[in-house]
């Protein structure tokens, strides 16, 4: 990593919970292709206040995690099709002031359900409903699942989901099971209240043929470690962060680093 100089170009993430993943795996990258770039991590106390710093500051390019997903729409100039067709973003970049909304989670789902071979026959129980669950049910929708069940609590926010993409809703769980299940939800974040509890009991991962967390930190969460326990088809929120981190990464430079840098950056986030 270069010296820190007044040239340096900054990104930064917004997030309740930082984690080091993004800031790991964007500054090794940086050095890898020889750019004077420089990763940092932000708990913002005020969003408002944060994004109009990356407006005022020239940071080039801003992450935005759980829970700013949503309420940062009204913070930039432009959404581009990506975040506007599902009201969410995780990605804004700056050029010269005009602050322009991505959502490259998407693109990760997307990427994952094809390259994991998942049938749009099978059923899919999701449980969630903020800005990440909007970028997940989308993928599933364009990816022709249409049995689709998403539990959430807040019943305006998960019903209005749900009926958005022509899915059903449910309130609680219950003793409900799918081929797919999927966390979109905090259970199991490392750090939070519920770092050590399942997001779906033991009964429905045993039914289940593939277990979804985005949940990227830890990498093994506890839904992963008992999918993988379960011998079931497993797909982790540390695969989602490299995949939209990798985009992100474009987006912000311009530049596409090869496979092997990509496998590098992600070894190296991960040995944390």
């Amino acid at each position: 990593m270069p010296i820190l100089n007044k040239d340096m170009t900054l990104c930064i993430s917004l997030s309740a919970r930082p984690s080091n993943n993004g800031t790991r795996f964007h500054n090794y990258l940086y050095d890898a292709l020889g750019l004077n770039w420089i990763y940092k991590a932000f708990a913002p106390t005020d969003l408002a206040q944060a994004i109009a710093g990356v407006r005022g500051l020239g940071i080039r390019g801003c992450a935005v995690s759980m829970p700013y997903k949503e309420d940062v729409i009204a913070l930039v100039d432009r959404m581009d099709p990506s975040a506007a067709a599902i009201d969410s973003v995780n990605t804004i970049v700056n050029d010269s002031g005009v602050l322009t909304a991505y959502n490259t989670d998407y693109t990760a789902i997307a990427q994952l359900i094809a390259r994991n071979g998942l049938d749009p026959a099978w059923s899919v129980l999701l449980r969630g409903s903020g800005g990440m669950a909007k970028a997940t049910v989308a993928a599933f929708r364009d990816a022709g699942f249409t049995d689709v069940t998403i539990v959430a609590r807040n019943e305006a926010a998960g019903r209005g989901l749900a009926e958005l993409y022509g899915f059903t809703w449910a309130p609680e769980l219950g003793e409900r099971t799918a081929d797919v299940l999927v966390n979109v939800t905090p259970i199991g974040m490392a750090g939070g209240p519920d770092a050590e509890a399942l997001a779906f009991p033991e009964p429905a991962v045993d039914a289940a043929r593939v277990v979804f967390d985005v949940v990227a930190l830890p990498a093994e969460t506890p839904l992963i470690k008992a999918g993988r326990a379960a011998g079931k088809t497993v797909i982790s929120g540390a695969e989602v962060m490299t995949i939209q981190a990798l985009e992100q990464f474009v987006l912000y430079t311009g530049m596409r680093p090869t496979d092997e840098q990509v496998h590098a950056a992600e070894e190296f986030m991960r040995a944390q």
